[in-house]
């Protein structure tokens, strides 16, 4: 019986070892294909109510890609204007910044007995990193556009020839689970449905209540940073800490008073520990029925594999995993463990 126990946990092991191996090594297939998959899923309910209006297919997935498409330049455009703005400002911050910085530097010197020489060498060499890390930036963003052009043509493909790889899926199974494995992909799309309200609640609140806070401290642009902010708290700790920088300068240069960046610090620190224990668990975990335990390992995970699209792409996947669980053996150590009931 030990020995047996043991074969299995060996087989589970190797499983999972060789599932990961996959993952990391195909991820330039797999990610632009689970994000179109995503699409697809959240597509398929408008796609549907426009089919049964006697459009075609291909005008109904062309609409729904659409909608999506003018969302994503919706938010762009508001941004790029916050942006703009923030620009036609910048002569005047950057005098203040220019003055702030001569003075730091003569309390450096003063106080901490630093020259300006050596001063010069470290900004030069920050500025060396900044350019490295604006390079490797830019070529992240090379790929995500890349990506962004494969996924519509991914979404479409699997939306269009959405009845051949249902039936392709269960030619896998035995015909007497054919009602059970349409079950759990009906079930799926509600699941990755619910994640992306969730996700966007997220997003929105957070946003908003970053701008509501910068704007109180009369911070410029405070809408610009506040959602930028929002955007990048996908990213644990590292996200907001990034996000962070720009309107904490910005607070330094134009307020005569430490306060106010502190008052940014406050800000971001108040609104992400809300964000934590608030409204993501209660916006995501809770409408994939999984608890917070097992949705930061899913993000942490995702994260090893795939970098920062595995942050945002596990998640569902997790609340898929405990979908299946469910329906395989509820009661299951799995199943359980993810489960977001509270253990009695």
């Amino acid at each position: 019986m030990n020995n047996e126990m043991i074969n299995s946990t060996v087989k589970y092991l190797l499983l999972i070892l060789l599932t990961g191996l996959i993952l990391y090594f195909g991820s330039v297939l797999f990610v632009p294909l689970s994000f179109a998959f995503l699409v697809s899923f959240i597509l398929y309910p408008v796609c549907k109510w426009l089919e049964s209006k006697k459009i075609p297919r291909a005008v109904a997935i062309g609409i729904g890609l659409g909608l999506i498409t003018s969302l994503i330049f919706g938010i762009i455009y508001l941004l790029t204007r916050q942006f703009l703005a923030f620009q036609e400002s910048w002569p005047e911050i950057s005098g203040k910044f220019e003055l702030a910085t001569t003075r730091l530097q003569e309390q450096l010197t003063e106080h901490f007995n630093i020259s300006k020489a050596g001063q010069d060498e470290w900004i030069k060499k920050f500025l060396e990193k900044a350019i490295t890390s604006i390079g490797t930036a830019l070529f992240s963003s090379g790929t995500s556009l890349v990506i962004g052009l494969i996924v519509p043509v991914y979404s479409a493909l699997i939306l269009y020839n959405r009845r051949q790889l249902v039936n392709i899926l269960t030619a896998f199974f035995p015909s007497e689970k054919k009602d059970q494995i349409i079950s759990i992909l009906n079930k799926t799309i509600v699941t990755y449905y619910n994640f992306i309200k969730g996700m966007l609640t997220v997003y929105l609140v957070v946003g908003l209540l970053n701008s509501i806070g910068l704007w109180l401290l009369g911070i410029p642009q405070a809408f610009l940073f506040g959602f930028i902010a929002s955007i990048l708290t996908f990213i644990p700790y590292v996200g907001i800490m990034v996000a962070s920088l720009l309107p904490i300068t910005v607070a330094w240069i134009t307020k005569d008073s430490l306060w106010y960046p502190l008052g940014v610090v406050g800000v971001f620190a108040i609104v992400q520990y809300l964000e934590a224990n608030l409204i993501f668990p209660l916006a995501v975990s809770y409408r994939l029925k999984i608890n917070t335990l097992a949705t930061l390992i899913a993000m942490f995970t995702g994260g090893i594999l795939w970098g920062a699209a595995g942050l945002i792409l596990f998640i569902p996947f997790a609340g898929m995993v405990k979908l299946i669980a469910d329906e395989i053996n509820p009661s299951g150590p799995l199943a359980r463990f993810m489960d977001n009931q509270d253990i009695n």
